[in-house]
């Protein structure tokens, strides 16, 4: 990573936690407490509840390497494995939502040797995922101006979200006709010579007929895609069951709308590591308008943060625990 996009990573997380903090203060730290110490540990449910939807993310995943790579088939609990390290690393990381990719090809080499394969499958994942979110965002804007009635503020993000429509489009056309990779190999020639390691790394051509191919595939793409939208529904429970804990339970449609406008925030926001003050600030604001108490709705956000950390970094210790065997195995060998 350049030192420039790090200390750009550096300052937008140093002004996230402070503006989480400032939100904290302003709510009165004491009282958010309270919440969370009246609703106790059965909090700690949420923890195990999370792998519900990370499971149907891995089956989504595992549907686009089977057909890209029918030689090797991985598991589900490895799939499982990977997606919560990938996720810990996009969420917990200061990577700006791209290290989780990378570290997912990586630690994929475990149990699969066709590298250009599952790279293919992460790329049209992220394809995927951008119209899976943007699906549960839609139906979260729905969900929102149901609330709202005829109020401006449901549709105005309504109007914002079909704005954006363009987005996951135009990344899905330049994946099928744009050869990306094959042009990012040609740059990284350029900029590096024939004999750097990295050009070595790229077999750009290779890569995007890959990624062609499973592009061309509508019933598997579909099925990638049911199982993550899927997913992300099921993510509501989190937001609905933590509302029934803290006493201030809500329909699961009101669950949803906080749940999905939240997650389409923290994508667009995608520079402040781990979101940082992003998800509480719209926590709070999607809680104001459906009604909630603000330091309801920061609890919640809270709530959310500790669980994401509980559930990441055991995650993260284990992927490193996985790199340091590696590397004593290759120690070992080379001493031989």
């Amino acid at each position: 990573m350049k030192p420039n996009m790090k200390r750009l990573l550096a300052l937008t997380g140093l002004l996230g936690l402070l503006a989480l903090t400032g939100l904290v203060i302003h709510e009165g730290a004491a009282d958010i407490a309270a919440l969370v110490a009246q609703a106790g540990w059965p909090l700690l449910w949420l923890v195990p509840l999370h792998a519900l939807p990370l499971a149907l993310d891995a089956q989504g995943w595992r549907v686009l390497l089977d057909a890209t790579n029918p030689d090797e088939r991985p598991g589900l609990p490895f799939l499982f494995w990977v997606a919560t390290v990938r996720e810990a690393v996009n969420r917990l990381l200061p990577t700006a939502s791209v290290g989780g990719e990378l570290a997912g090809i990586r630690l994929s080499r475990l149990r699969m040797q066709d590298t250009t394969a599952v790279t293919a499958s992460i790329v049209v994942e992220v394809m995927v995922t951008m119209f899976a979110q943007y699906i549960f965002a839609a139906a979260g804007v729905l969900m929102l101006v149901l609330a709202l009635g005829a109020g401006g503020q449901g549709w105005l993000v309504l109007g914002g979200l079909l704005l954006s429509l363009p987005v996951p489009v135009m990344f899905a056309l330049s994946l099928r006709h744009a050869g990306l990779f094959e042009k990012l190999e040609g740059a990284a020639r350029r900029l590096f010579g024939e004999d750097h390691r990295v050009v070595a790394a790229i077999d750009g051509a290779r890569l995007d007929t890959r990624i062609r191919a499973l592009n061309r595939r509508p019933a598997v793409l579909a099925g990638a895609l049911f199982w993550q939208v899927a997913g992300l529904a099921t993510g509501t429970l989190e937001v609905w069951f933590a509302l029934e804990l803290l006493g201030h339970p809500v329909p699961l449609w009101q669950a949803l709308a906080i749940e999905s406008l939240t997650q389409a925030a923290r994508h667009m926001a995608f520079f402040v590591p781990a979101g940082l003050g992003v998800q509480e600030a719209v926590v709070m604001l999607l809680g104001t308008l459906l009604g909630l108490d603000a330091q309801v709705s920061l609890s919640l956000a809270l709530v959310k943060r500790a669980r994401e950390i509980l559930f990441g970094v055991p995650a993260l210790l284990s992927w490193q625990w996985v790199e340091v065997r590696r590397w004593r195995h290759r120690a070992r060998e080379a001493m031989r």
